[in-house]
């Protein structure tokens, strides 16, 4: 075990649409177990707020970035307060608390860039209020790419036994195609390969890949990019040492015999891989964004208005991120 593996670091967590679960879930989270410190990017009083409508006993404190990290304390969370634009009601969007959300994913992403933070665990946002208050936002995995300025990042999922990473995310079905060039996909291979082994402790990682059409483009009957495109990079991929396997028919690779030796299975688009992993497990994945240079996971899941302050919310899947991201913390401690 490294010798800093017990070193007390801070994750930042966000709670994304105040309107929504997020303050509920996180909340939630003050009864945790966890030996490093939680510290939570949102409006205290909007906390204080949801608490009391749930019947919660947790005492906020205000974050102090200039004092050393403490373990967390079950029954507290260290609030790093930001300033909502509109009061807050459970289940009401209200589109003037957008920028708002663009600001703690801020206040979350610069502290990780700084080494404030040690990872960030994001709550589910709402893409449209965020974009009608009059800011561009295409979601999380973009935004973070975008603070960190990096060229690529990747979407990844995981669950317990399957890990499913994005060639494509946030785009419609019609520009798909166009997207999957030979330089995407080895910039999103080169990237999925490495932080397999930095981040999750993999040596020599293993990735199944989906072909883009059905049955892999049945030898170009059904489409060339399998023979024009991805067959040919994956070769030059393989020839550095890769373990590549595919493209195969995305429909028949998701069952054991494959997932039983993949560390990684790579999508070529959004909807082509996560229906099997959150059938297999919602409420129980995690979203990890590859890439950046820092940790960042995130629920499953999204905002659930009718949820909030009910006190009904599943918490399995933040608690999953954060499970995760701890994980991941003390690994590269």
């Amino acid at each position: 075990m490294n010798a800093n593996h017990n070193k007390i670091q801070r994750i930042a967590i966000t709670p994304g649409e105040p309107a929504g679960i997020g303050p509920d879930l996180v909340l939630a989270l003050a009864d945790e177990v966890c030996h490093h410190q939680i510290v939570v990017c949102a409006n205290k009083q909007m906390l204080a707020e949801r608490a009391a409508l749930l019947g919660l006993n947790v005492t906020l404190k205000g974050y102090q970035p200039d004092t050393a990290p403490e373990p967390h304390q079950p029954g507290c969370l260290f609030v790093a307060d930001e300033p909502l634009e509109a009061n807050v009601i459970a289940g009401e969007l209200n589109e003037r608390n957008g920028r708002y959300v663009l600001n703690t994913l801020t206040r979350a992403a610069e502290g990780n860039m700084q080494g404030e933070f040690a990872a960030v665990v994001t709550g589910p946002v709402h893409k449209g209020v965020i974009n009608r208050s009059g800011v561009s936002f295409s979601g999380h995995t973009e935004f973070f790419a975008h603070q960190a300025n990096v060229p690529q990042v990747v979407m990844m999922l995981a669950t317990e036994g399957l890990r499913v990473a994005l060639v494509t995310t946030h785009i419609p079905l019609a520009y798909v195609a166009k997207a999957i060039t030979s330089e995407r996909l080895v910039q999103v291979i080169n990237i999925l390969n490495d932080d397999l082994k930095t981040k999750f402790g993999i040596a020599k990682p293993r990735i199944y890949v989906c072909g883009l059409n059905p049955h892999a483009g049945e030898d170009g009957c059904l489409g060339r990019e399998e023979l024009d495109i991805m067959i040919p990079t994956m070769d030059e991929l393989r020839e550095q040492g890769m373990d590549l396997v595919g493209p195969l028919p995305a429909d028949t690779l998701f069952q054991d015999k494959y997932l039983n030796d993949a560390d990684a299975v790579l999508a070529m688009y959004h909807d082509q891989g996560l229906p099997v992993l959150k059938f297999k497990g919602f409420g129980k994945s995690v979203n990890i964004t590859l890439g950046l240079p820092f940790i960042r996971t995130s629920v499953d899941h999204g905002t659930a208005l009718d949820l909030a302050g009910t006190g009904t919310a599943d918490t399995g899947s933040l608690r999953t991120a954060l499970s995760h991201a701890i994980e991941l913390v003390d690994k590269k401690a």
